[in-house]
């Protein structure tokens, strides 16, 4: 273990950094006409090769680096391959909906590339202070993100409300941090656990759990902390909105479930219940909100919300079956997610021409893969099986109602229900036969960006829906890294086959 090399342990947020500079770098010296989609290329390739240096990671003996400050493991490796490939689709997407010659095009490349940068650091992190530092990376990349559309009133306006409620999220993870070094006289993810036990100041370390969870759970869009979702959502572009629909709140999740299960275990009768309830009403706001939307991304946001709901289930559950079950959520949740916004960036571009449900009304006629692919993704969101939708919140209920949480369960099946409508809404809309064709008549020629883009989201949903064992075991082994002393259900086991 010695003998690894420090930098293999950050390999993939090595190459990241690498690239979005060389992009910046780069960028001013192409002619003011010149076409950025070769700068978008470079990122493409930049994120493959990270890509391959996070399975690579699987090799390395579990171990930490830097001081103890990062860790490498199967958990970190789950989600750095999954934000690698997330920001992949969304670079794919990106090329297929961008204008050639759009302003500051490049820019936006290279802070996708820096976001991931900040989530597999977050993901990998087991000091609290390199965490907070991969937010501050991957948030402030977002903020700038979402106000791409500049010439648009909605642009800067979503942009500057994420940046505000954002930094007030921010403080109070970074006061939450404080409280925790008070009660216990250490930041280090590992060592707090134990120490906490001796602790002359134990409230103080509930206070700074309590504002951790504040923090983070403006990240995962969770109520009370989901205002900011629906206008974000819509003023930011489709491709930007799919990356922070998914891997923001993946790299959010794994540091919660880092944090909770690894850190503060001692104090899960004050965390849990709280969880309990944000989950709850995740779930229930977010669907009711859903069913009044008319534009497909705000309707989409309230959705975000409930899946927020949905996955914050698992965390009840207090076993590695929960931990496995959230990483397994997470991940069939961003296939889905990433794949039904880069149809809406096909169809609408960069520019959302098409914005309400009716807009959508006989696409699958003017287009029958756009049509099939957005039927597909509809479909595993309401969680009919053989999609990874099914098997997602299959795993999370198990895990739920093998802890006991059967009325939290009951609540997840009962907005799962209601979340049918709207999802079908949409369905019938694409399929039903236009009754004016102005807008659907500009849907460009599918390009092989976005083909490889919808390959990669489709395929990994299908993989999910009918042979999910080999990415469960994949969660396993992260969730056994965080809690390795208890076993795995064999029941959750069993179902895998």
């Amino acid at each position: 273990m010695t003998d690894t090399p420090q930098v293999f342990r950050i390999l993939p947020e090595v190459i990241l950094t690498v690239v979005g500079v060389l992009i910046m770098l780069a960028e001013p010296l192409l002619a003011k006409n010149a076409s950025r989609k070769p700068l978008g290329w470079l990122a493409v390739l930049g994120t493959l090769a990270a890509l391959a240096a996070s399975f690579w990671q699987l090799q390395l003996p579990a171990g930490t680096a830097f001081y103890g400050t990062v860790q490498t493991d199967a958990f970190s490796v789950f989600f750095h391959v999954l934000i690698a490939g997330i920001v992949l689709a969304t670079l794919l997407v990106t090329l297929d909906a961008a204008d050639p010659d759009a302003e500051n095009l490049g820019e936006l490349f290279a802070l996708t590339c820096f976001s991931a940068v900040g989530m597999m650091l977050m993901t990998s992190g087991v000091e609290l202070l390199l965490v907070f530092i991969g937010l501050e990376i991957s948030s402030i990349s977002t903020y700038i993100m979402a106000g791409f559309r500049k010439r648009s009133a909605k642009g800067p306006e979503s942009s500057i409300k994420y940046f505000l409620l954002g930094s007030f999220a921010t403080a109070f993870f970074l006061y939450g941090i404080a409280l925790i070094f008070g009660a216990t006289g250490t930041t280090a993810i590992p060592a707090v656990a134990g120490l906490l036990t001796t602790s002359q100041t134990p409230l103080l370390a509930t206070i700074g759990a309590a504002m951790v969870l504040i923090g983070l759970g403006f990240k995962v869009s969770a109520v009370p902390f989901q205002v900011w979702t629906p206008d974000v959502y819509e003023g930011a572009p489709s491709p930007v909105v799919g990356l922070m629909s998914t891997a923001p709140k993946a790299a959010a999740f794994a540091v919660l479930l880092r944090i909770l299960y690894v850190a503060l275990p001692a104090l899960h009768s004050h965390w849990q219940p709280l969880i309990w309830w944000m989950a709850a009403l995740s779930m229930t706001f977010g669907n009711l909100g859903a069913l009044r939307q008319q534009n497909v991304k705000r309707m989409l946001a309230y959705s975000s919300i409930a899946h927020a709901g949905y996955l914050l289930v698992a965390f009840t559950a207090l076993s590695p079956d929960g931990i496995a079950a959230a990483s397994f959520y997470a991940l069939s949740y961003a296939t889905m997610n990433v794949g039904i916004f880069a149809v809406f960036s096909h169809a609408g571009g960069m520019g959302d021409r098409l914005t309400l449900v009716q807009d959508y009304r006989g696409l699958a006629y003017r287009s029958p893969l756009l049509g099939g692919a957005l039927a597909f993704f509809l479909i595993s969101l309401i969680g009919i099986p053989f999609t990874g939708g099914f098997f997602g919140k299959f795993y999370v209920f198990a895990a739920a109602l093998h802890s006991g949480m059967v009325w939290l369960t009951i609540i997840g099946l009962v907005n799962s229900g209601i979340a049918c409508y709207y999802y079908l809404r949409l369905l019938v809309s694409s399929y039903s036969k236009p009754v004016h064709s102005d807008l659907l008549d500009g849907i460009p020629p599918v390009t092989a960006p976005l083909l490889f883009a919808l390959l990669i989201t489709v395929a990994t949903t299908l993989i999910l829906g009918i042979v999910p064992g080999r990415v469960l075991a994949l969660a396993k082994a992260g969730a056994n890294t965080l809690s390795p002393s208890t076993s795995v259900s064999p029941d959750i086991t069993a179902s895998q086959q």
